[in-house]
C-alpha cells in the first residue's frame, strides 16, 4: 500500500534512507510533486522510467539545492550563473552541458551530453536533498502522459504502489511544472514555459529563442512530447460556449458564456463547471490548472469546454499545457 506521510523531519530522513537503498519517493516542490531518485544510481533512476511508463528518451530533471551543488555535475557560462543568481532556489530548470566526471546516472540524460538542473525552493525538496547528500532525479510524480500532480492525493491515484513513499507538503504553490531553458548555445532558448516567464528571461538575458515542441519525438527537455498532461476526457479549446453534456473549465467572468441551444453557463449545477480564476489572475490560474482538470476528468463528462486564456506572461505556460493535454499541435 502507497505510505503517504507527513514530512516531519523524521520522515523526511527516513525517505533520504529509502532513496539511499534505492527505492523512490514522491516529494513535493513548489511546481508539481515530484518522482525520486538517487540520480547517482542507474537502478533507482531506471525505477523511475518503469513506475511512469516513460519513454527511456525523455530525459528528467536532476534537483540539487544551489549552484555550487549543479556545478559538480554541469559546466556554466555567465548567462547561466546570472539565471541562477536571480531565479534559484525556484521554479527554473536549465539544460547545460553534462560535465564528463559527473557522478550521475546517464539515464537522467536520456543518452544527451547535457543535463537539465534545478534548485527548488520548496523546504521539504530542500531538506530531503541535504539529508541524501546527493542529487535527486525527479520528475512529475504521475504517469507519463497523464495530469502532474500537485498534491500527494494526485500522486498516490496516479501511481499508486509503484509511488513508494509519499511526502506529503500540501498543495504545490505554482501548479505548473518549471519553466526549462537551454542554455547551451549562443541564444537561450526557452523549451518550457513555467513560472519564471520568457519577459522575465528576456529581461535579464536580452534575445531568447523559443521552441516548444521536440523534434522527431527527440526531446530536449522534459514536457516538449506532443500529447502531455493529458486527462482521459476531452478538452475542447477556446470555448465560447458550452456544449450539452460538456463541462465548463472557465477563465475570468462567465457572464456572456452560453449554453448551446439555451441558458446561460452562469446557471450549469456547480459540479459541472470550475473557475482558474474569477478575477482573470494568471498566478491563480496557473496553481489551480492541474488540480481542477483532475477534478473535472474524474466526473465522466462527454468533454471539458475550455475558456481562452491570454498568451501572456504565465498565460504562455497554461495555454502550453492545455494545448499539449488536448494533442494539438497548434492553437
Amino acid at each position: 500500500m502507497t505510505l503517504i506521510v507527513e514530512a516531519t523531519g523524521d520522515n523526511i530522513r527516513k525517505a533520504a534512507a529509502r532513496l539511499l537503498e534505492g527505492g523512490l519517493v514522491a516529494f513535493p516542490t513548489e511546481t508539481v510533486y515530484g518522482l525520486g531518485a538517487d540520480a547517482t544510481n542507474d537502478r533507482a533512476v531506471a525505477a523511475i522510467f518503469e513506475a511512469k511508463g516513460r519513454p527511456s528518451f525523455n530525459p528528467v530533471i536532476v534537483h540539487v539545492n544551489d549552484k555550487a551543488e549543479a556545478e559538480a555535475i554541469v559546466e556554466f557560462n555567465p548567462k547561466a550563473a546570472l539565471l541562477a543568481s536571480v531565479f534559484w532556489p525556484g521554479p527554473l530548470t536549465m539544460i547545460l552541458p553534462r560535465k564528463a566526471d559527473a557522478k550521475l546516472s546517464l539515464l537522467t540524460s536520456a543518452g544527451l551530453p547535457t543535463q537539465a538542473v534545478r534548485a527548488s525552493n520548496h523546504p521539504v525538496a530542500r531538506e530531503l536533498i541535504k539529508a541524501l547528500g546527493r542529487p535527486i532525479a525527479a520528475p512529475s510524480a504521475n504517469a507519463s502522459g497523464t495530469l502532474s500532480p500537485t498534491t500527494p492525493q494526485h500522486v498516490a491515484e496516479s501511481l499508486g504502489e509503484r509511488a513508494g513513499m509519499i511526502l506529503a507538503g500540501g498543495k504545490s504553490a505554482v501548479g505548473l511544472e518549471s519553466t526549462v531553458v537551454d542554455m547551451t548555445g549562443p541564444v537561450p532558448v526557452l523549451l518550457r514555459p513555467g513560472a519564471v516567464t520568457l519577459e522575465d528571461l528576456k529581461m535579464q538575458l536580452g534575445e531568447v529563442n523559443v521552441e516548444l515542441e521536440a523534434l522527431n519525438d527527440a526531446p530536449k527537455s522534459p514536457g516538449q512530447l506532443l500529447k502531455h498532461y493529458a486527462p482521459k476526457t476531452p478538452l475542447r479549446l477556446r470555448a465560447v460556449d458550452v456544449k450539452p453534456g460538456e463541462a465548463l473549465l472557465a477563465f475570468g467572468s462567465i457572464r456572456f458564456m452560453g449554453v448551446a441551444g439555451s441558458g446561460a453557463a452562469k446557471d450549469m449545477p456547480q459540479n459541472m463547471r470550475m473557475n482558474l480564476s474569477e478575477t482573470g489572475d494568471l498566478n491563480e490560474a496557473a496553481a489551480n490548472l492541474f488540480s481542477m482538470l483532475h477534478q473535472l476528468d474524474a466526473r465522466g463528462f462527454r468533454s471539458i469546454a475550455v475558456m481562452n486564456i491570454p498568451e501572456t506572461g504565465l498565460g504562455l505556460a497554461i495555454n502550453d499545457r492545455l494545448r499539449r493535454a488536448a494533442g494539438a499541435q497548434k492553437p
